[in-house]
């Protein structure tokens, strides 16, 4: 039997496009859902094609502006099997028991497979290393309760039994979660407070799907907190980098980024967000050491250094923090020469 995810139609969603109003509440869902039904916009318009989607029992199109009250049925096809070949490859681990297992993940590594990348991610590792993950998180994510992005490194924590993944799911959605990162940034912000809190909504930006934006009217809340830790700069002159904390009281994609070139304090390396061009003044302002260093990363200069939480299982309070990897470790021992 296939399965079926059925929702009401609230005031909110009235007069939205099904294809849109669908996307926001199933990735709105998704914690409860255990992430499973979280699907794209696209991957929605397909289903309603296919006549997989029904409005009240029938079919109709994606550009639908839905009525309130509208009962609405989403038939998912049977999951395709995919094998997954477990991958010999190191890891670091920073903490591992019955239930767990947390990581300091490296750059350039993708957390899951999709259907377009089969291989090399680091799901493979895990399998090789635990060989059998929880399997809330479907075929293509066995054990991931959150995701970095690829390259970001830093703490993840992966569940090995459906017991904790369900439990730690619940933690994440209730943002019972210590996350601190670290991120180098161009400029030195001068925050109204010491602790900045920036609040937006975030969603996938109009004018490039591959980002997303802040500057939205529609999307999830996302919320972080700025701490300046360091400013670097020359002699008599306004400082060309700093090291600042960011705690996350949401994990949205690209929170962090986004954020911060917001705030106009772009991530050094950052090939989505901000990048400068070697004309315009805040690459110029760089030292040539730097810019070599920064050239060398593998992408943006953020790591996410700390991840604490209650274990699911025994109730005990963990903490971890998470060494950055070398090229991140090299640019901040450069730029501490112009503290």
């Amino acid at each position: 039997m296939k399965p079926t995810w059925k929702w009401t139609v609230p005031a909110s969603s009235a007069g939205v496009r099904a294809d849109k109003a669908l996307t926001q509440a199933l990735e709105a869902d998704a914690v409860q859902n255990e992430d499973r039904w979280k699907l794209s916009r696209s991957q929605i318009q397909k289903l309603i094609d296919e006549g997989q989607v029904l409005l009240s029992g029938e079919k109709f199109a994606s550009n639908l502006k839905l009525p309130e009250g509208a009962e609405i049925e989403i038939h998912f096809p049977e999951p395709k099997s995919l094998e997954l070949t477990p991958e010999d490859r190191p890891l670091d681990i920073l903490y591992e028991d019955a239930h767990l297992l947390v990581v300091n993940k490296p750059p350039d590594l993708t957390v899951h497979p999709s259907t377009t990348q089969t291989e090399g991610t680091l799901v493979h590792a895990l399998l090789h290393h635990i060989k059998d993950l929880s399997g809330i998180g479907g075929v293509l994510r066995p054990g991931i309760v959150h995701r970095i992005d690829k390259d970001t490194s830093g703490a993840l924590v992966i569940t090995k039994t459906d017991q904790a993944h369900q439990i730690l799911a619940k933690v994440f959605s209730r943002h019972e979660i210590d996350r601190k990162y670290w991120a180098l940034c161009y400029g030195s912000p001068s925050f109204p407070e010491r602790e900045h809190r920036v609040e937006s909504l975030l969603d996938r930006s109009p004018a490039d799907r591959k980002k997303m934006s802040m500057t939205v009217t529609t999307g999830r809340k996302a919320v972080t907190y700025f701490k300046p830790v360091e400013e670097y700069g020359l002699p008599s002159k306004k400082p060309f980098a700093s090291l600042i904390e960011a705690r996350l009281e949401t994990g949205r994609t690209h929170q962090v980024r986004v954020h911060l070139t917001g705030l106009h304090h772009s991530i050094l390396g950052d090939p989505v967000y901000g990048t400068p061009t070697s004309k315009q003044s805040k690459w110029q302002s760089l030292p040539r050491e730097i810019q070599e260093l920064v050239t060398q990363l593998p992408g943006q200069a953020l790591h996410a250094r700390v991840l604490g939480f209650k274990h699911p299982i025994t109730g005990e309070t963990l903490h971890f923090e998470a060494a950055p990897p070398p090229a991140f470790a090299a640019l901040l021992e450069a730029l501490k020469k112009f503290r």
